[in-house]
């Protein structure tokens, strides 16, 4: 295991995509209900996020303020070789795995959550809003938001809402309001209210739910997956993630992860990959969520009103509500564009996993590791387990990223 004490593994900069990859990423689309996406962009987002959205450098510079509040949450996280689960697989390579549960809000959405709460407490906003599934952007934003003093409101996917009461208790802890989407407190949500009382909800239908909460109320949004300043801030995954094998002599040559709208795995695999090696990467996706079998590579919106401006995207469409699925996380009907690019040109490879199969992925490691992963990371596990058992004459290096730990969700183990 490589020290969590270290803090030099810290990176200065994060790594922006973009420059690199093989295509230009097509730019966002204006709508019939905002004609402009800048001026939209303005009313709700820090001006720095904004920044960092549409920027072309290749590295962007961590605030110290920001590096000191990443060391305070647990950064750098660990990187662990896997020696028991090799050893239950019978595999002949090597399996680490990077562990973003160890942060103390448990997942790697604390990441993004740090730097936006820092940028818009410095522009002098008291409050902040944004939506969660499963509840662990929510928790990030709550602390987050705490930790620079402000306020925040979560849109909470009702039937997470439902089904998880502990995320709802440690948001309410960190001083923020939970309010299950849809509610009566936005058009969009008195919308479907009206027509369905009992609404499970979706995660298009809460983002539109915090977008409108934040434009009524003169208070900025929090981005929690999908845009590419997302992706940028969670970068330090995989920077972290690669000095750390470089101070084990070690080289991913197999990279993987879970992937709901994208933030986690792009955030670990894009600054490994940038140097241009061939490698196995493989985004393992919820089977209930096919986006990539299923959905289009096409314009669509980011939330179900299409406030948003549309991005280009595999999607199922942002009218989509998937079933009440065990891994709330991976419930988004779309993907980031820079992940859309990679899978359509074959760079990265789908992969889609049902919930028998991730439950036991999840016992094996538990069983194997002690650790009790979160149910969209046990989807990068299964695929780990099933790349190990369709290569077993290889001897490479594996690294999956395992984006948060599962302690508050173990109703799953329970089901059916």
């Amino acid at each position: 295991m490589i020290s969590t004490q270290n803090t030099d593994i810290i990176p200065e900069n994060w790594y922006n995509v973009v420059p690199d990859l093989p295509e230009p990423m097509p730019p966002p689309r204006d709508n019939d209900m905002h004609k402009s996406s800048i001026e939209l962009l303005n009313r709700i987002l820090p001006k720095k996020v904004i920044e960092q959205e549409f920027t072309f450098k290749k590295y962007e510079r961590i605030p110290d303020e920001v590096i000191e509040l990443y060391e305070q949450i647990g950064r750098p996280t660990p990187l662990v070789r896997a020696k028991n689960l090799e050893r239950y697989l019978n595999y002949k390579g090597k399996i680490y795995y990077k562990f973003e549960g160890a942060t103390v809000t448990g997942s790697h959405k604390i990441n993004t959550a740090i730097p936006q709460a820092y940028y818009a407490a410095n522009e002098g906003i008291k409050e902040v809003t944004t939506e969660t599934g499963a509840g662990q952007w929510g928790t990030a934003t709550a602390l987050a938001s705490s930790m620079n003093g402000m306020k925040s409101k979560v849109f909470m996917v009702n039937v997470s809402y439902q089904q998880k009461p502990l995320r709802k208790t440690v948001m309410n802890l960190y001083g923020s309001e939970v309010v299950p989407s849809p509610s009566p407190l936005t058009p969009t949500g008195r919308k479907f209210l009206s027509d369905s009382p009992n609404h499970p909800g979706s995660l298009g239908i809460a983002i539109s739910e915090a977008v409108e909460y934040a434009l009524e109320n003169n208070i900025r949004y929090l981005l929690g997956s999908v845009m590419n300043s997302v992706i940028t801030h969670q970068s330090i995954i995989g920077l972290e993630t690669q000095k750390q094998l470089e101070i084990a002599g070690e080289e991913a040559e197999v990279l993987i992860g879970c992937v709901g709208g994208g933030s986690n795995f792009g955030g670990f695999v894009f600054p490994i990959i940038r140097d241009g090696k061939e490698r196995t990467i493989i985004s393992s996706t919820a089977r209930e969520v096919p986006k990539f079998s299923k959905g289009k590579y096409k314009y669509d919106y980011v939330d179900n009103a299409g406030i948003l401006p549309s991005i280009k995207m595999y999607s199922l469409g942002s009218d989509f509500v998937p079933e009440s699925i065990y891994a709330g996380g991976l419930r988004y009907h779309g993907a980031s564009p820079s992940l859309s690019l990679l899978v359509k040109n074959g760079t990265v490879k789908s992969e889609e996993i049902g919930e028998k199969q991730v439950i036991e992925a999840l016992r094996v490691f538990a069983n194997t590791q002690g650790i009790v992963a979160a149910p969209e990371s046990g989807h990068a596990l299964a695929s780990a387990i099933n790349y190990v058992k369709s290569n077993q004459g290889e001897r490479k290096t594996i690294v999956v990223n395992v984006s948060g730990h599962g302690l508050l969700d173990m109703s799953i183990f329970n089901r059916g």
